[in-house]
This record gives C-alpha cells, sequence and structure tokens, in this order.
C-alpha cells in the first residue's frame, strides 16, 4: 500500500526502528521527535496514518491528537508505556482510533495502522462529506441522508452515527461510545447506548441493518 505515515516518538533508536520497519514495508514514514514538531507537520502535511507516542516533549501524545481531532479524521494510534485502563479511556475520548501499549510487536503494529488506513479509505470523501454505502453525512451542517432521503437525528443519535461510521468495521464497546458521545465524565449506565442504537436504527430505516451487534463486545457499522 502507498501511504505516508507520521510516526512521533521521542525515544531516537525507536524512532529510527519504527521508520526503518514502515519503510521497507513500501510505507513513507515521516519522523518527529517532540509533540510540537509531529503538531507541526500534521497540520501543514497531508498523513494517511499517525503513531503518536503519548510521553513526549514539548507537546504531549494527548495534546496532539486533541488538536489533530479538531480538523482531521486520520487514523491515530498511541504507542505508550502506559497501561492504566483510565489513561487508555482518555486516549480513547481525545480520538485515538487504537492503543499499543509497549513493548509491542512491529508486525502487529503495522498490521493494526494498516487495516485503520484501509477502513478510512473506504470511505468517500468530498470536503466534509462521508458516504458510507447507503448512508451520507455533511458534518458541518449535521445533516444525514439514507438512500438520498434526509433523516431527522438527536445530537446523541447523529454523534452515534458519526462515530460508528468514522470507525467503520472495527467494533466499538458501549464503554467507548459513551465516552466518544457522552464525554469521560459521564456517570450513567452504558444501557444508554443500546437506548440510543435503537432509535437510530428506527431512524435509518433500510440502512437499519448497517449497524451490527457484536454479543458481549459492543457494536460496527458495516455496508
Amino acid at each position: 500500500m502507498s501511504c505516508r505515515i507520521l510516526i512521533a516518538e521521542d525515544e531516537p533508536k525507536l524512532l529510527e526502528v519504527l521508520c526503518d520497519y514502515f519503510e521497507s514495508k513500501g510505507v513513507t514514514p515521516i519522523p518527529a521527535a517532540d509533540g510540537a514538531k509531529a503538531l507541526e507537520l500534521a497540520q501543514s502535511e497531508a498523513f494517511d496514518g499517525v503513531l503518536l507516542d503519548i510521553m513526549m516533549p514539548k507537546l504531549n501524545g494527548l495534546s496532539v491528537c486533541r488538536e489533530l481531532r479538531k480538523s482531521s479524521d486520520v487514523p491515530i494510534i498511541f504507542l505508550t508505556a502506559l497501561s492504566d485502563e483510565e489513561d487508555k479511556l482518555l486516549g480513547y475520548e481525545l480520538g485515538a482510533d487504537d492503543y499499543v501499549t509497549k513493548p509491542y510487536s512491529l508486525a502487529v503494529l503495522y498490521a493494526k495502522l494498516m487495516a485503520l488506513i484501509n477502513r478510512s479509505r473506504g470511505h468517500i470523501l468530498s470536503g466534509d462529506l462521508i458516504t458510507a454505502g447507503p448512508i451520507r453525512i455533511r458534518v458541518s451542517a449535521q445533516q444525514v441522508w439514507v438512500q438520498e432521503q434526509p433523516i431527522t437525528l438527536t445530537p446523541k443519535e447523529y454523534s452515534l452515527l458519526l462515530c460508528l461510521v468514522r470507525n467503520r468495521g472495527m467494533v466499538l464497546s458501549r464503554e467507548q461510545l459513551l465516552i466518544k458521545c457522552w464525554g469521560y465524565d459521564y456517570e450513567g449506565d452504558s444501557r444508554a447506548v443500546d437506548t440510543h442504537i435503537k432509535r437510530l436504527r428506527e431512524k435509518l430505516g433500510s440502512a437499519a441493518g448497517c449497524i451490527k451487534t457484536v454479543i458481549k463486545s459492543g457494536y460496527k457499522l458495516e455496508v
């Protein structure tokens, strides 16, 4: 696959290893040794994917991710020695697509990133228009169409649909959906997700089947 990825890692030897490995796979890696440089590059150049170390000088990976998500849906994987669940949940809340704890397998990391990039490329993008099968979303206006027919969603239903479409093919747990759509501080029951998914399916009509229930895991969107 021909693609460019940004690799932000402050350990020089590890950064070199990562760049060499991805280059050997035909990927063009662009290195960044600190968070400030990573953000500068990400905001000025086009990338198909981003690998972000969390603990970096000048600007940590969480801050970089937060800023990137204001304007970009590029796939992001965090690379970190942190394994605490709260840190992972915070990373997902800020918009990370995956989270890999050191030490990790380069082959697995490559496979994860390529899977995310493939899914991302599966979306048809035109400006802020996202199309996934029969579903079409204009993000700036929060408008949704199914089979070219407009539908009206509540803010939470819209957030859930947008999250599922942006992560098409990936299983998202109820906890992940709560964090992304309700916020990190939400203290309610995860059954709220099930209720809103049921209502969302009703409004999607013929496209309701695109939202799949994964038993004991959560939900995913397939087209």
